[in-house]
């Protein structure tokens, strides 16, 4: 049954509009007397409260969400059985449904969309903590209130979490469906959290991942299809932000987040670090291992276990990969710093060093002998290992400091290398650059065109935005990042801004001098531009004609200012106070004031005497030329109340008395009127219109209430006969006053 603003419910609960209608279900505003709280309640359709199963399904809503109580999640107040009728009541949420924002804006803006996200990730966390998963998470079930919280409803589908929680027929919608879901498999709290990657995904593209003719096809393409990256359909999505979209909507349940609260981290992190790749994916079993959880040992890993090696064999393994890396840093570093260098001094390593080469320990130096050999086995590991990491060590920091005195001896003295060369030009403030860098050219006043040909040259790649400019022509470069002579790595990537132009409109193009105030007032205002006038005198230009005007570029929806011509000047005047003045007063004071009265007319009036004036059309103190009108309006007093009379009349009249014999087989046309006035000035009040009956017949004669037509307390009622015009019957009335 539909319910009527006014009714009430268990005399607490008073309708005031429908605000919403689902499928099984209809939505309204109400107020809770008791508590003088505004609240939404949702009664189940009528044509499913004899279907046990949908009251059953409706009422788990309210057994699923009842025991929720979290900022993001529509808290249910009650659920009643009263008769027929089956209602939850809820928190009432003014507001809109996060669909119909996205609809309204087509996609959202990045910070934005994980804003919103957060919000609803913190109220399905909220849910599965209490072992309820919703199973219906899209849009539609997210309300934006007007304080721009959000909050996730409708846990009509939800249901407890448990080790048997199957289900035979698909839940939730199609569009946000998970693929466990879709195939009527386990639903368990990734389902939500695959629906959310949906929901995330069609906020910043504005459109859903998978769409078709018809549900199963849309159901088959979440079960097989690959999700189109969302940064496809949106170049501005960070990489961290489409890191979580594609996690939360992997096929597999395992691969998904294992939490909403993994997704409110990652979601945090990347409004943080929004072009960052790492901490967007959920931690791999290694990764939660190290980090002290729990997990369970594959029987991959199990396997390399066993394969473990003896610490007798990992020595000497250790000792020959240690032989092998020394060497081959020591000649990545030689290599790196003798290029044209050849018949040079060789570079000092370190200072007080005499040698021409830094020590390099060789196999023979560790090789043991046999006395060595006779040695404690447990010892000599001990000692061995130490050896081996510190010497790891002594070679690492080694090459780490050649390697910076050589850019140090390269870039400033001279030490490495051509020292006569490279002094010169230091000298000349040349910057020496390796083979992987490139110096950043300048781009800026460039053509989009010239621009990327002038970086292809440079070994670099553009990546291009637009934007508005009012000083720069469209199609020009107006910025780049890195800025020009940075030292930047070939093949980098350069953010280069390039200008739309200016998205301001050019007044001088619509040519609105010489217009006069109105056309130009008119165009400009269709533009969608608010105008203000301003009037100067002029001698020579004619009044209401448009001068000049400020500013030369305006925004949409800006101000333009219209200098307007008022003509030659002219003495003006202050016009007077006229309110409450008397006529003849009000039409002194403008003669006094060299002006003239204006258009006339008369009001009544409860609190201005009358005689006076009530109102003037120009506001006093407005300056005036000589000789201009001032209309005004006169009070007429008080408005005359008019007394109402009514009369009443219930008779029948016998027409066969006038008819005579054969009265049955003729008929009259009468009609019934009210007669009131004098015989000079009579007026007459139709009752009924003209009726064709038999003679025979008894005319009933009977109003309950006619009202007089001049205010006097007589009146005749009379019937006459149309075609003759004769009054063949007349009643007298008497009118009584009526309040």
């Amino acid at each position: 049954m539909i319910l009527r603003p006014g009714t009430f419910l268990q005399d607490r609960y008073e309708i005031l509009e429908q605000i919403g209608s689902g499928g099984m279900s209809v939505v309204y505003k109400a107020k809770c007397h008791k508590l003088n709280r505004l609240v939404a309640i949702k009664v189940l359709k009528e044509e499913f409260c004899n279907d046990s199963s949908f009251v059953s399904k409706f009422k788990m809503e309210a057994q699923s969400a009842a025991g929720l109580s979290h900022p993001n999640i529509v808290s249910v107040y009650d659920v009643i059985d009263e008769g027929k009728l089956h209602y939850i009541v809820m928190e009432l949420i003014e507001g809109i449904t996060l669909k119909s924002y996205i609809q309204k804006k087509g996609r959202l803006e990045i910070k934005e969309t994980i804003g919103i996200a957060i919000q609803v990730a913190q109220g399905i966390a909220a849910a599965h903590e209490q072992h309820i998963i919703h199973r219906d998470i899209k849009p539609q079930n997210m309300i934006i209130s007007r304080d721009g919280k959000v909050k996730v409803a409708d846990f009509g589908i939800a249901r407890a979490v448990s080790a048997q929680t199957m289900t035979s027929s698909a839940m939730g919608s199609v569009h946000y469906i998970s693929p466990e879901q879709a195939r009527g498999g386990f639903s368990d709290e990734r389902s939500d959290i695959y629906s959310l990657g949906v929901t995330m995904y069609e906020m910043v593209t504005g459109r859903v991942p998978f769409d078709g003719d018809n549900t199963v096809a849309i159901a088959l393409a979440h079960l097989e299809d690959a999700v189109v990256p969302p940064s496809v359909y949106n170049p501005e999505i960070p990489m961290s932000l489409e890191r979580i979209i594609l996690t939360c909507m992997e096929k597999k349940p395992e691969r998904r987040y294992r939490s909403a609260q993994e997704v409110i981290t990652d979601l945090r992190a990347a409004l943080i670090w929004p072009a960052s790749e790492g901490g967007n994916r959920p931690a791999d079993a290694e990764e939660r291992a190290l980090n002290g959880e729990t997990v369970q040992i594959s029987s991959e890993q199990l396997s390399q276990i066993k394969q473990f090696r003896r610490p007798e064999r990992m020595e000497q393994e250790h000792r020959e990969n240690y032989d092998r890396e020394a060497k081959a840093a020591w000649d990545a570093y030689q290599e790196e710093n003798s290029q044209g260098e050849d018949n040079q001094e060789e570079p000092l390593p370190a200072q007080g060093r005499k040698s021409s080469k830094p020590y390099r320990p060789q196999a023979k130096h560790r090789k043991r002998n046999e006395e060595d050999d006779q040695a404690n086995p447990h010892i000599e590991r001990l000692l061995a290992g130490a050896g081996i990491v510190a010497a790891i060590v002594v070679v690492a920091v080694l090459i780490v400091v050649f390697s910076k005195l050589g850019a140090f001896f390269k870039a400033g003295s001279g030490i490495l290398g051509n020292s006569q060369t490279e002094s010169s030009q230091a000298e000349a403030g040349e910057l020496i650059l390796k083979d992987t860098e490139v110096n950043m050219p300048s781009v800026l006043g460039l053509s989009e065109n010239m621009a990327e040909s002038t970086l292809k040259e440079h070994s670099l790649t553009m990546k291009r935005t637009y934007e508005y400019f009012d000083d720069v022509e469209k199609g020009i470069v107006a910025r780049q990042d890195p800025e020009a002579g940075t030292v930047v790595l070939k093949g980098g990537q350069v953010n280069v801004v390039i200008s739309n132009g200016t998205d301001k409109l050019e007044l001088s193009k619509l040519g609105i001098t010489d217009l006069d105030q109105t056309t130009a007032v008119s165009f400009l205002e269709s533009k969608g531009l608010k105008v203000q006038v301003v009037e100067e005198e002029n001698e020579n230009i004619k009044a209401g004609t448009v001068m000049r005007y400020e500013p030369e570029l305006v925004a949409d929806g800006g101000t333009v200012y219209l200098y307007v011509s008022s003509g030659p000047h002219v003495d003006k005047v202050p016009a007077p106070y006229l309110v409450g003045k008397s006529e003849e007063e009000a039409i002194a004071l403008l003669a006094e004031n060299d002006l003239m009265p204006g258009n006339t007319s008369t009001q009544s009036s409860d609190t201005v005497e009358k005689g006076s004036v009530i109102s003037q059309s120009v506001t006093s103190g407005t300056q005036l030329a000589k000789g201009s009108k001032i209309d005004y309006v006169v009070s007429s007093g008080p408005e005359v109340k008019h007394q109402r009379y009514v009369a009443s009349i219930n008779q029948v009249y016998d027409l066969s008395s006038l008819i005579g014999p054969g009265a049955g087989s003729s008929s009259v046309t009468i009609q019934i009127r009210l007669h009131q006035g004098t015989a000079d000035n009579p007026h007459y009040k139709i009752l009924t219109q003209s009726t064709t009956i038999k003679g025979d017949v008894l005319l009933p004669v009977n109003f309950t209430s006619i009202e007089s037509m001049d205010g006097t307390d007589q009146g005749t009622l009379e019937i006459v006969d149309v075609n003759s015009g004769a009054v063949i019957k007349t009643y007298q009335l008497t009118f009584f006053p009526m309040d």
